[in-house]
C-alpha cells in the first residue's frame, strides 16, 4: 500500500467503527430520549387503559389523582400522604386507587419523560416501584439536565429489564397515553397537581386525612342510601 493511501484507509476504519458503535448503541436502547408533547391520541392509546390502579374492582369508592412527577407537591403527597393512605384507605377494600399523568410542561419539563419512565416499567409490572422511586428522588433528578441517568438508575434498582426499559423509552411507546390522560383532566377542570376526582368533583391540596374524611362520609351515605 503506497504511503498517501494509509490515511485514507484509516479515516474509512474509523468512520466504520463509529458507524458500529453508534448501531450497537441503538439496539441496545441508548443515546437520548425525547418524548413529544401535544400528540394525536389514538383509539390504541386508551383502549383498555384507565390508569394505573392500585385495589380492589369492588371497592365502593374510587379516588383518581391527576399528578405530575416533577411537581414538589405531588412529591410530598406520593412520599408522606400516599402511604396513610394506602394503609387506611386501599389496604382496607374502601376505595379503588388510580393514578393519572398531568405532566405541566411549561414549569416542568422532565415531566413527560418521568411519566414514560414509569409507564415502561409497567410493561414489566413494576409501575407503582417506579413511581415510588422517581418520587422519592425527586430532588436528585427535578434540576439536572439530563434526568434520564438517574431514571435509568432506579429502573436497575427496581429490578427491571433494563434492555427492554431502554427500547420502550426510545421508542416513546406512551406518548399519546400521556398525552390522553392530560387531556382528561383538563376536559375535568384539572389546573393543579395534585388534584383528586372523588365523587364526580375535582380538588385539590388535600392530604390523606381530608381524603379518608371524604371517603368515609360517602360509604356512610351509601350505606343509608335504601337500595332500589
Amino acid at each position: 500500500m503506497a504511503q498517501s493511501q494509509k490515511p485514507f484507509y484509516v479515516a474509512i476504519g474509523a468512520v466504520a467503527l463509529i458507524g458500529i458503535g453508534w448501531l450497537a448503541m441503538r439496539l441496545a436502547g441508548g443515546g437520548p430520549v425525547s418524548i413529544p408533547a401535544n400528540v394525536t391520541v389514538t383509539e390504541a392509546d386508551t383502549t383498555g387503559f384507565r390508569g394505573y390502579i392500585l385495589g380492589s374492582e369492588t371497592a365502593p369508592i374510587e379516588v383518581t389523582e391527576y399528578a405530575d412527577f416533577q411537581c414538589p407537591g405531588c412529591g410530598a403527597f406520593a412520599t408522606v400522604q400516599f402511604p396513610d393512605l394506602k394503609a387506611r384507605l386501599i389496604e382496607t377494600g374502601k376505595i379503588r386507587f388510580r393514578y393519572r399523568d398531568f405532566p405541566l410542561d411549561g414549569a416542568h419539563v422532565h415531566a413527560r419523560l418521568a411519566a414514560h419512565s414509569a409507564a415502561c416499567a409497567n410493561d414489566q409490572g413494576k409501575f407503582w416501584e417506579m413511581e415510588d422511586r422517581i418520587y422519592q428522588r425527586q430532588n436528585d433528578w427535578a434540576m439536572k439536565g439530563s434526568a434520564l441517568p438517574i431514571f435509568e438508575e432506579i429502573a436497575k434498582a427496581v429490578g427491571l429489564d433494563t434492555g427492554a426499559w431502554k427500547a420502550c423509552m426510545q421508542s416513546a411507546t406512551y406518548a399519546g397515553r400521556i398525552q390522553a390522560s392530560l387531556e382528561e383532566g383538563s376536559r375535568l377542570g384539572v389546573q393543579y397537581t395534585p388534584s383528586f376526582l372523588i365523587g364526580g368533583r375535582i380538588y385539590s391540596g388535600l392530604n390523606a386525612d381530608d381524603i379518608v374524611r371524604m371517603v368515609d362520609s360517602m360509604i356512610t351515605a351509601q350505606a343509608a342510601t335504601p337500595t332500589p
